[in-house]
């Protein structure tokens, strides 16, 4: 090396560095990346918050806030802040009092024409069906049918549950279990049953009837008044019977019902589960895993079940329909025992 490339690369040491970048990194590193140590650390942590005891007086100071941090009472529903520039001094009516003002005014001061749309958005409709309902009057002079006065005299209420996760071969047994029974029966049947959903169709029950209770007013006739019970006809004031007891007023009745199984009522406002059926609503999605990482999809089926209750004022009349009918029913004779001519084996033409 010569002495005029030692000149040439002292008078310029960045041409230097850059031409030998292996010898110069470790003179580097140190000032560009400097080694982290424990002293360093401890300068750089945050400091954590000192954890108090809450019964200790500084935990208590600690907790109050100042006045200066107390969080801004918010602006009512239909105001304006007080720094708003839109405020003028003159805020509007709050929705409260707005109310009040509007329950305020006289019912001759609501518009009726108003009110019509939502009770009778389509009075053309209305007046089409009272047309019907007058002409179907006029034909039947008046008279009610069957289906007519059993609907105006009897109750009855449906009730559908929602989706079991189980199947209509399991839930078929249990419908066909509580119907034809006295809700109370039926729902001391699910209660002993050891089928996993009948759980469920107890719960179900228990919804019904108290369902029944409050919207149809069914089973209050012991609890209103006497007129669900059943009337003893031998029954006086003072009267005794054979054996010098006193005959109750009310007595209960034999219901058969119509597959021929008889029961002992006392009360015809009581319910029984007329009709229990079942329906098959969606598939559900569920995985099985199984060896060697397969895995199966199943697929759960969901179904529902339907109990109509009713009065046993209603079997009682459908047991004394049956009885008419029997009553009314020609007494079969067989035929005379005479010998049968004129027959033969084959067709004559």
């Amino acid at each position: 090396m010569n002495a005029s490339t030692r000149l040439t690369r002292s008078a310029n040491p960045a041409r230097a560095i850059n031409s030998h970048p292996s010898r110069t990194l470790p003179v580097l590193l140190p000032c560009l990346y400097p080694r982290r140590t424990a002293v360093m650390d401890y300068f750089r942590r945050k400091k954590q918050p000192e954890i108090l005891d809450p019964s200790s007086p500084d935990f208590l100071k600690r907790k109050e806030t100042p006045a200066s941090q107390a969080p801004q009472q918010m602006p009512q529903q239909g105001d304006l802040a007080p720094t708003s520039i839109f405020d003028k001094g003159q805020q509007g009516k709050k929705p409260a009092q707005a109310k009040d003002a509007r329950s305020q005014l006289p019912a001759s001061a609501r518009d009726p024409s108003v009110l019509a749309a939502a009770l009778d958005p389509d009075p053309e409709y209305r007046r089409r069906w009272l047309r019907r309902q007058i002409i179907r009057d006029v034909r039947n002079r008046g008279q009610l049918t069957k289906a007519q006065i059993i609907a105006r005299t009897e109750r009855e209420s449906l009730c559908k549950s929602h989706f079991f996760k189980t199947s209509v071969k399991k839930l078929m047994p249990l419908a066909r279990q509580i119907a034809g029974k006295p809700i109370e029966d039926a729902i001391i049947q699910m209660r002993f049953s050891k089928k996993r959903v009948a759980k469920d169709v107890k719960k179900h029950l228990e919804y019904a009837r108290d369902e029944a209770v409050v919207k149809r007013g069914m089973g209050l006739g012991l609890v209103n008044s006497t007129a669900g019970a059943i009337k003893n006809p031998d029954w006086a004031p003072g009267a005794t019977g054979e054996y010098g007891q006193p005959i109750q007023p009310f007595t209960g009745t034999v219901v058969e019902d119509k597959k021929g199984k008889r029961r002992y009522v006392t009360d015809t406002s009581s319910m029984y589960v007329d009709e229990a059926w079942v329906g098959r609503g969606t598939y559900g999605t569920d995985y099985d895993l199984r060896a060697r990482g397969r895995m199966c999809r199943l697929r759960p089926p969901e179904t529902s079940i339907t109990v109509r209750l009713k009065e046993e004022a209603t079997r009682i009349r459908l047991m004394n329909e049956r009885e008419q009918k029997r009553q009314r029913r020609r007494v079969w004779t067989a035929l005379p025992d005479r010998p049968v001519t004129a027959q033969r084996q084959y067709c004559l033409w």
